[in-house]
């Protein structure tokens, strides 16, 4: 029904060539390539993200005050 056979790719291939020019093809294989390949990089590993909560929890550390200097008086 929607086969896409070998004369429909030359006709993609050919309108790319006059839009793009023949010079920017390899930049725009290589991007294309680099997508596929980060795509299928992310289907295929799990997660990085894990949200199961930790058991331990870490001490939490304790702050003396700072001690002001003593207001001035006003000498007249």
């Amino acid at each position: 029904m929607l086969g896409v056979g070998f004369p429909e790719l030359l006709v993609v291939l050919v309108i790319v060539m006059v839009i793009f020019g023949a010079g920017k093809l390899p930049e725009i294989g290589s991007g294309l390539g680099k997508a596929l390949r980060g795509f299928k990089k992310g289907i295929s590993e799990p997660d990085e993200i894990d949200v199961t909560p930790q058991a331990t929890v870490a001490p939490q550390a304790t702050v003396a005050p700072r001690s002001s200097p003593p207001p001035k008086e006003d000498q007249k």
